[in-house]
């Protein structure tokens, strides 16, 4: 399934047919209140000390749509977060030292864990972001048959991913806090949540 929707998105990116317009994409966005939370480091997985994992809940519409992917790719481009793949999400633990990472759920649902093994357990269905801050811990727990997921990164970052060695963990602690900090928000842009939580340090959930 993933190789035909790589070979779509593909197709779409050369012909611009299945693309929604920016207009389209823009009246599917839904007001949602974002949820952050800090992980706290478990010597296996670093997490970040700094910048809180950011779930939007149910933020994009989805319904109705011949390719409900392509509205998270143009909508992440259109933001500043690209290199976008269509997938599903491994199903064992990792993380990425060098680069934020955006998900966007275009189709079924999965049970994902985020933080490492003492992290949090998150339901995510289509229509749902979430933004994992560099060095955030990743994992399905559980996914439907038919899990479609939207990728992306900021153009500052560089993809590498561990899964949690402690020779690895000891590089990725140096890596993290020199993670430049993405221009918007990838869903919201320049007005998005990202561009406020990001700036504070603090510990807990809002």
């Amino acid at each position: 399934m993933y190789a035909v929707e790589a070979v779509k998105s593909r197709l779409e990116s050369l012909t611009g047919f299945g693309r929604p317009s920016a207009k389209e994409v823009k009246k599917r966005l839904k007001q949602s209140k974002p949820r952050a939370k800090l992980f706290d480091d478990d010597k296996v997985v670093p997490n970040n000390p700094n910048l809180p994992f950011i779930h939007y809940p149910k933020v994009a519409s989805l319904s109705g749509l011949q390719d409900p992917a392509a509205l998270f790719e143009r909508l992440f481009k259109t933001n500043g977060w690209t290199d976008a793949w269509r997938n599903g999400i491994y199903d064992y633990v990792h993380y990425h030292p060098r680069t934020h990472e955006v998900l966007g759920i275009a189709r079924g649902h999965a049970r994902v864990r985020f933080g490492g093994k003492k992290g949090t357990s998150l339901r995510l269905a289509a229509g749902d972001v979430v933004i994992l801050p560099a060095g955030t811990g990743h994992q399905a727990l559980k996914a439907s048959k038919d899990l479609l997921v939207v990728g992306a990164y900021p153009r500052s970052g560089k993809y590498d991913e561990y899964e949690g060695s402690r020779e690895e963990h000891k590089k990725a602690l140096r890596m993290i806090p020199k993670v430049r900090l993405p221009t918007k928000d990838p869903v919201f842009g320049r007005t998005g949540a990202l561009k406020r939580l990001w700036k504070r340090r603090h510990r807990g959930t809002t």
